[in-house]
């Protein structure tokens, strides 16, 4: 038998078992488009998981398919939407497209989860200054960020603490950003926070300062346990960096 007409029959095989089993898309277009290893890649992502089974082997085969069609959520949230137009339908497309980078449109639907009697919550305006701040917004985050420290004089959260320091520097009010990386690295988990306090020191001329957040920082991780390390290794990094510079 020809092998193309093997790998033919192989690639109907396997478009036939993804359509039988919800995954045609986007499958169905990669195997045709890329005969043979287009096959593979589905034995290899969906039937090879799906024999062994197991957790892992689930995030493993999520983690390939969204990277071959990463707007495949966003649209499956769309059209749960536009069925039923529910506070936690919206909140979790607007969640969904700031995975997906859609920053405007996630804004879009968190005022109107906020606008909603049942949708006034402190957790959607914090999320909401997290996308003006994405889409490169600064001043209408912070103004989000004051309105919702008004409403909600008691609602904390080191996250959007440490994007109210953020807000504040990328507008130019760098004393008050200072002020305020200093009050969020006394609490805030990880080392993001001390690290983008010290790159602002050094910004501002106050290297000794920097340095010795940089310093600290790196001696307290050393003390910790390798997955703490290895979580913040990217924030070590630039640590590490600029005390070596």
């Amino acid at each position: 038998m020809p092998v193309a007409l093997v790998i033919l029959l192989l690639d109907i095989s396997l478009i036939y078992h993804a359509a039988r089993t919800g995954r045609l898309q986007p499958w169905a277009f990669i195997i045709l488009m890329v005969p043979l290893i287009g096959a593979l890649a589905y034995i290899v992502v969906e039937l090879i998981p799906e024999w062994w089974g197991g957790p892992g082997a689930a995030q493993a085969r999520k983690r390939v398919a969204n990277r071959l069609d990463p707007e495949k959520r966003y649209r499956e949230l769309s059209d749960r939407l536009a069925t039923s137009d529910t506070i936690a339908n919206r909140a979790a497309l607007a969640a969904e497209c700031q995975n997906v980078g859609r920053f405007e449109e996630a804004e879009s639907h968190y005022d109107r989860v906020l606008g909603l009697p049942q949708g006034d919550d402190p957790a959607y305006a914090l999320a909401k200054a997290q996308a003006q701040f994405a889409r490169k917004q600064p001043a209408e985050a912070l103004a989000t960020l004051d309105a919702l420290r008004e409403r909600w004089p008691d609602f904390e959260s080191a996250e959007g603490h440490l994007l109210y320091a953020r807000s504040l520097a990328e507008i130019g009010r760098l004393d008050e950003a200072l002020a305020e990386y200093q009050a969020v690295t006394q609490y805030f988990q990880g080392a993001e926070a001390r690290v983008r306090y010290g790159l602002l020191l050094q910004l501002v001329g106050r290297t000794g300062e920097a340095r010795m957040v940089f310093n600290e920082l790196l001696i307290q991780m050393r003390r910790a346990p390798k997955y703490l390390r290895d979580a913040q290794a990217e924030w070590l990094s630039i640590a590490e960096k600029q005390l070596s510079a």
